[in-house]
């Protein structure tokens, strides 16, 4: 028996007409739920998105009109605190300078531990007050076995240097740096330093920042700058060169001269260990036990200086990879942590009620929670479906006037790369999905990431090692390794809005679509940032 073609058994005009009928039936389904679900539920979604939007607005202002004024008035750090350089004493000699203990923890740093043990060793103070301890938690015993002779060399040089290493890796970096206080030499410092291994403080850091510690008994902490040695190295970098400027030449100044409250950055940093013990030392329940300390020191009634003439070099992040990890971390981290403290915060009867409102609004609530969702949530998510709903409109003012002035505003922290402020509200769009989703683990606790600490991977000169290398093998490359599901559906969900605006829409959202929709799609298939080859 001959076989029957196919369009014997299923003509042309009968596919059509199901493909018509599946069309029609989607159609009406649509209309039927629109009106009285779809509509009220994104006009809601579209009011709360303009309040987060509002709050961060005014937060972004409130934080320039406050810089604006201390530039004006000159109030610096020297102004607000008593500042005296420690002088050598003919008659105490060297014990008129404090005993001061840097802590440098380790983790696998194999491309990056000799320039912070050997900036370390520089540092200008009498070598009997101070010790440098490098806590080695590293798993490579090759790398450890490098790490322990470097420090004996320098021991070798009359440097009191220890090198210490833990059985386990427990509390991960809280848990070394509370290890590491326990040491008998440490019990006899007053004040402890922190760099993490790739931070390469100058000479005279101790001598810059120890007398502020001294002569204000008050004071709990001083936090330096961070400077980046490798922000040119590619336009991740450099985007993220122009956030952190923001953080530190504005958010720490602004809560250090106002609230004298800032979250410790987690290393170039020097802290009264009286101050540490009295808040009951380092914790290892959040990924951000810098954070963490700080908010319980605050309610203890002591002050933090932010020293922003005061610089610390370090690395960048140059891989999507390693620069994905830390965000998570500092997304995480603070909205676990809010979820943790909020009831101590409310509680506490050591500190002014216009410090709990700082410390739980304008801190976490704005910058750690808000800042991130409405990010995402209202640019990529809701303005798209404002699109292909077009009975629901976005007011010009919190679709355009308002990210227009925040981004502005973000520009003051790096006048050089004002240029690049397109290239910033595209890839930060990007970002805040990561985050977004991050911030959400944090606040319910969801899966094993919330406590997970991955390092940030360094460098160093290994990229100029390999370049400079005569014979290269051919990278391995795997593109499965470096697509991001995420990042390419929502990609795809911004492409088809924009194509529909363009077609329907009469707003020209589809400018911004198209190009957020491409941004996406860059970070989706992993193309950007440093390319570290497999040899």
């Amino acid at each position: 028996m001959d076989r029957l073609p196919a369009t014997t058994i299923l003509p042309d005009a009968l596919i059509q007409g199901t493909a018509d009928d599946i069309s029609m039936q989607m159609a009406l389904i649509w209309g039927q739920i629109k009106a009285p679900l779809i509509v009220p539920l994104l006009r809601v979604a579209v009011v709360i998105c303009l309040t987060m939007s509002v709050m961060l607005f005014t937060e972004r202002v409130y934080m320039g009109i406050v810089i604006m004024f201390l530039k004006l008035l000159g109030r610096k750090p020297e102004k607000m605190y008593k500042w005296e350089p420690l002088k050598d004493d003919a008659e105490l000699g060297n014990s008129a300078y404090p005993k001061v203990l840097i802590q440098i923890p380790m983790y696998n740093e194999k491309e990056v531990y000799k320039l912070s043990i050997g900036a370390a060793c520089g540092l200008s103070w009498p070598s009997d007050r101070i010790f440098i301890q490098i806590l080695d938690d590293s798993t490579d015993d090759k790398i450890k076995a490098m790490v322990e002779l470097e420090c004996q060399i320098w021991a070798s040089k009359g440097i009191n240097i220890m090198y210490e290493i833990r059985d386990n890796r427990i509390g991960y970096k809280a848990g070394a740096l509370k290890e590491g206080l326990k040491r008998n030499y440490a019990k006899h410092c007053d004040y402890v330093v922190i760099f993490d291994a790739d931070f390469q403080p100058e000479p005279d850091f101790l001598r810059r920042t120890i007398p502020f510690l001294v002569h204000n008994p008050e004071l709990a902490l001083v936090q330096a700058r961070w400077i980046f040695v490798n922000a040119d190295e590619c336009l991740l970098t450099r985007l993220q060169e122009m956030s952190l400027d923001y953080h530190f030449t504005v958010e720490q100044e602004v809560g250090s001269a106002t609230h004298a409250f800032f979250g410790f950055n987690g290393t170039a940093g020097v802290w009264r260990i009286a101050a540490i013990n009295e808040a009951g030392g380092w914790k290892d329940r959040t990924t951000v036990e810098d954070m963490d300390l700080s908010v319980r020191a605050s309610l203890k009634g002591w002050k933090f200086l932010y020293l922003g003439s005061v610089q610390v070099k370090n690395e960048l992040p140059s891989t999507l990879n390693a620069f994905r990890h830390q965000q998570h971390r500092w997304s995480c981290g603070p909205a676990n942590l809010f979820r943790k403290m909020l009831k101590e915060i409310i509680t506490n009867k050591k500190v002014s009620i216009w410090k709990k409102v700082y410390v739980i609004y304008s801190f976490f609530v704005v910058r750690k929670i808000v800042g991130h969702i409405v990010t995402f949530i209202f640019y990529c998510v809701v303005l798209p479906l404002t699109v292909l709903v077009p009975e629901v409109e976005v007011p010009k003012w919190g679709a355009v006037h308002i990210p227009f002035t925040i981004t502005i505003l973000n520009a003051v922290g790096t006048p050089r790369s004002v240029h690049l402020l397109f290239y910033w509200i595209l890839f930060e769009n990007v970002m805040s999905l990561h985050r977004t989703k991050a911030t959400f683990i944090g606040l319910l606790e969801a899966g094993r990431s919330v406590n997970e600490w991955i390092v940030t991977e360094k460098l160093g000169d290994a990229l100029k090692a390999k370049a400079t290398s005569k014979a290269p093998r051919k990278p391995r490359f795997r593109f499965g390794e470096r697509l991001h599901l995420l990042e390419l559906t929502i990609g795809a969900f911004l492409f088809f809005s924009g194509c529909y605006d363009y077609a329907f829409g009469k707003n020209y959202y589809f400018i911004y679509l198209i190009l957020q929709s491409i941004a996406f799609f860059i970070v989706g298939i992993g193309y950007v940032g440093t390319i570290v080859p497999n040899t």
